[in-house]
């Protein structure tokens, strides 16, 4: 059968203050929907409304989608988008090394990522969940933020074209955030098509592959945590 192309999203060129806003923005949406979180939409709303149209039109989708939901009814959706549906996972590394004897290495390659920044992260969250890599780069001075986005630049288009799939509120922030990045080449398109169509990898023996992230070494500088 042929493989699916799904739809494609056209960078945006965005100077810096707007390409952190609009990570901030995606990284406190993206995050379960709690009564204090989405207490902050409001002022999410308000920070978006100078970004590009079409960030802004991204983002606006997604906040009208979700205030048509009662509280129940938005954390249900949630979990039953990223906790149950395996190609809706918010994860970063999960989509290069799945759920394999691999990925706890592609963890650690993340921690040493922040901490080569100067930061530490937070105990109660894995280091590639997407809102918090967002809150990195939102965050921090580093262009090692970028880098993690970019290593991983498959799995957030496969992100996005499975919440597109099941016509989630949410697929409205996965496209703010690659409009936001840099447009991929044809190796990365490449890599997320095979993903959309065949899944994160399964337990291989001998798989090497952890995604385009590099090794990084901490620097000696100060630290911080990666989450507010």
């Amino acid at each position: 059968m042929p493989k699916l192309a799904p739809r494609r999203v056209t960078a945006l060129t965005l100077g810096d203050g707007d390409r952190r806003i609009a990570h901030m923005a995606a990284s406190l949406l993206m995050d379960y929907p709690d009564e204090a979180r989405r207490g902050r939409f409001s002022a999410v709303a308000t920070s978006v409304e100078k970004l590009p149209d079409g960030l802004r039109a991204a983002f606006g989708a997604f906040l009208d989608a979700a205030g048509e939901m009662n509280q129940q009814e938005l954390e249900v959706h949630f979990t039953a988008t990223f906790d149950l549906k395996r190609k809706c996972c918010p994860y970063l590394s999960y989509y290069a090394a799945g759920d394999t004897r691999r990925r706890g290495m592609a963890l650690v390659r993340f921690v040493e990522a922040y901490r080569a920044a100067g930061w530490e992260v937070a105990a109660d969250e894995l280091p590639d969940y997407l809102p918090m890599v967002l809150e990195f780069s939102a965050l921090s001075d580093s262009p090692i933020a970028g880098e993690l986005l970019s290593a991983h630049r498959d799995g957030i288009e496969v992100l996005r074209a499975a919440l597109e799939k099941v016509n989630s509120p949410y697929m409205h922030l996965v496209e703010a955030v690659c409009l936001s990045l840099p447009p991929i080449d044809d190796a990365t398109r490449q890599r997320y098509l095979d993903l959309v169509n065949e899944g994160p990898p399964t337990e291989t023996v001998g798989m090497t592959f952890l995604g385009n992230l590099k090794p990084f070494s901490a620097d000696g500088g100060s630290s911080e945590d990666v989450r507010v």
